[in-house]
C-alpha cells in the first residue's frame, strides 16, 4: 500500500482508470496512512472514513457500469476546514463553530464530489484563516513533516502537511495573503492561488471577501493543474465569480517551457529580513530560468514596500464586518444562555469564549480602522496603496510575461518562536501579499533546500489575472529541470515519519 500513498494524483488516476487498483483500495491506503502518522502531524481536524469509502465505492461502481468519469475520479483529497461540507463538521479552526454540521456543500466541495474526487476529511488551519503558521487553530498546531517542531505555514498548514506526509495526494487551500503559497513553500509542495474570482467562494467561510481565494495544493505541477481544472469556473452563486473560460492549465502543465519568455525579478523582493539561504536558492532558480531560455528583466515596484501595511488594514476591516454574523443567535457556540442574561450579554460571552486572540486582535484593528473619523486616514489610505500595487503590477506585466520571487522570506520557523510577536508573524507574508491586493494569479513550487537548516525553499511565479496557464507552463519547466538536477522529487529528502 505504501506505493499508493507515494504516487502522484495523475498516476493514481491512471491506475484506477485502467483497473490496476480500485478507488476503494487507494482510499483505504490513505486512511491507513492517516491513522499511522497523523497523531504526530495533526494535519486533520476530522477524518470522514465512512464518507470517503462510500465515495470511493460509488466511483468503482460507476466505472464497472461503464459510466464516463472525470480525470481525477477515485483520487483522495484533503479539504481545508473552511469549505462547508454537507453532513461533515466545518469549524474554520475556531471554537465558535465547534460541532457545526453544515446543511449544504460549498461550490468547491460540490464540484469535487461531482468529479469523483474522494474527500478524506477536513484539515487544520489558523482560526478563520488568520495566521501564517497554523498555531492559531483552536484545536492545536500542526507540525511540519520535515521537522515536527517547526510550523507548516499558514493558514492552510494542515492541507500542506497532509501532502508532505503522504496522507493525501491532493488538497484544497485558501489564500487571502499567501495561505496556499506560504505553506507550500515551507513544506516542499506545490500551491496555487488562482486569479481572484477564478474559483467560487460560495460556501467558503469569509475572512476578507475582496482577498480570499480558494485554490489547489499538490505535490506536482500537473496534479495541481488537474485539480485546478476541477474546481475552477464561473459560479452564479458567487457575485465575484468571473464569467470567463478557465485557462488551459492542464495543457500548459503538460507542455512546460520558458523559451522566449520574459521573466521579471522585482528589486523590492529581497534585502533585510530575508534568510541568506532563501535568497541563494532563489538566485539559483533565476539562473535556471536563464539556462532554460528565458530573458530575465529586473523591475522595480516601489508600492510593494507598503503592501504589508495596506493588507493589515484592509483584511482586518473586512474581517470585522464578516465575523459580525457570529453572534450566538443563529448557529455555533452559545455561552451563558441560562435565561438570566440579555442577548447582548450572551453574544459577548460567546465571542469571548469562541474567538481566539488573533481573531480578536484583527476584529479590533478592523473596527478601529472603519470607525468614524479614522476611515479615511486608515482604510481609505490602505485602498489607495492597493491601487498603487495594482498599477505597479500592470506596469511590470507590460514588460514581462511572469514575475518570479521568493515565496517566503525564511524557511519554516520553530513552533512558538513568533507567538508573542505578531509583527514578526505578519512579515512571513511579505512576498505573497501584493498578489492578493492586485487579484493576480500566483504559484509556489520547491526550488531547493536552504543550506543553513536543510528545509524547503519556495519559488513564487506570478502571472496577470486570467493568465493562470502561464504559471503552469513556467512551473512545469522549472519543476522538470530541478528534478533532473536533483535526481528525484524534493520530498524524498524529507525525514521519514
Amino acid at each position: 500500500m505504501a506505493d499508493l500513498t507515494r504516487s502522484t494524483a495523475a498516476g493514481l488516476a491512471e491506475r484506477i482508470a485502467d483497473g490496476t487498483v480500485s478507488a476503494v483500495e487507494v482510499t483505504e491506503a490513505h486512511l491507513a496512512r492517516i491513522e499511522a502518522v497523523d497523531e504526530k502531524v495533526h494535519a486533520f481536524l476530522h477524518v470522514d472514513r465512512e464518507g470517503a469509502l462510500a465515495q470511493a465505492r460509488a466511483v468503482d461502481e460507476k466505472r464497472a457500469r461503464g459510466e464516463r468519469l472525470g480525470p481525477l475520479a477515485g483520487v483522495p483529497l484533503a479539504l481545508k476546514d473552511i469549505f462547508t461540507t454537507e453532513g461533515v463538521p466545518t469549524t474554520v479552526g475556531s471554537r465558535i463553530l465547534e460541532g457545526w454540521i453544515p446543511p449544504y456543500d460549498a461550490t468547491v466541495t460540490r464540484r469535487l464530489k461531482e468529479a469523483g474526487v474522494v474527500i478524506l476529511g477536513k484539515t487544520n488551519m489558523d482560526e478563520f484563516a488568520m495566521g501564517s503558521s497554523t498555531e492559531n487553530s483552536a484545536f492545536g498546531p500542526t507540525g511540519n513533516p520535515w521537522d515536527l517542531t517547526r510550523i507548516p505555514g499558514g493558514s492552510g498548514g494542515g492541507s500542506a502537511a497532509a501532502l508532505a506526509s503522504y496522507q493525501a495526494p491532493l488538497a484544497i487551500g485558501t489564500d487571502t495573503g499567501g495561505s496556499i503559497r506560504q505553506p507550500a513553500a515551507v513544506t516542499g509542495t506545490v500551491g496555487v492561488k488562482p486569479t481572484y474570482g477564478g474559483v467560487s467562494r460560495y460556501g467558503m467561510v469569509a475572512f476578507s471577501s475582496s482577498l480570499d481565494q480558494g485554490g489547489p495544493c499538490a505535490r506536482t505541477i500537473l496534479d495541481a493543474a488537474l485539480l485546478h481544472e476541477v474546481i475552477a469556473g464561473h459560479d452564479p452563486l458567487d457575485s465575484t465569480s468571473i464569467d470567463a473560460p478557465v485557462p488551459a492549465v492542464v495543457e500548459a502543465a503538460r507542455n512546460g517551457s520558458v523559451a522566449g519568455l520574459r521573466v521579471g525579478v522585482v528589486r523590492e523582493f529581497g534585502g533585510e529580513g530575508y534568510q541568506a539561504g532563501v535568497l541563494q536558492r532563489f538566485e539559483e532558480a533565476v539562473g535556471l530560468l536563464r539556462e532554460l531560455g528565458a530573458e530575465v528583466v529586473e523591475l522595480s515596484c516601489p508600492s510593494f514596500e507598503s503592501a504589508l501595511a495596506a493588507y493589515y488594514l484592509i483584511a482586518p476591516s473586512e474581517c470585522s464586518s464578516n465575523l459580525a454574523r457570529f453572534d450566538a443567535m443563529r448557529y455555533g457556540l452559545r455561552i451563558g444562555d441560562d435565561g438570566t442574561r440579555s442577548a447582548e450579554e450572551v453574544t459577548s460571552l460567546t465571542r469571548e469564549a469562541g474567538f481566539g486572540a488573533e481573531v480578536k486582535r484583527r476584529i479590533m484593528l478592523g473596527t478601529y480602522a472603519l470607525s468614524s473619523g479614522y476611515y479615511d486616514a486608515y482604510y481609505g489610505s490602505a485602498q489607495k496603496a492597493r491601487t498603487l500595487v495594482t498599477r505597479d503590477f500592470e506596469r511590470a506585466f507590460a514588460q514581462v510575461d511572469v514575475v518570479v520571487a521568493p515565496t517566503t522570506p525564511t524557511t519554516a520557523f520553530p513552533i512558538g518562536e513568533r507567538a508573542d510577536d505578531p509583527m514578526a508573524m505578519y512579515r512571513a507574508d511579505l512576498c505573497t501579499i501584493p498578489v492578493n491586493l492586485a487579484g493576480n494569479a500566483a504559484l509556489s513550487l520547491p526550488c531547493g533546500l536552504a543550506p543553513e537548516d536543510g528545509l524547503p525553499v519556495g519559488l513564487q511565479i506570478i502571472a496577470p489575472a486570467l493568465a493562470d496557464d502561464r504559471l503552469y507552463r513556467v512551473g512545469a519547466a522549472v519543476e522538470s529541470a530541478f528534478q533532473a538536477r536533483w535526481g528525484h522529487p524534493i520530498l524524498e529528502e524529507a525525514p521519514a515519519l
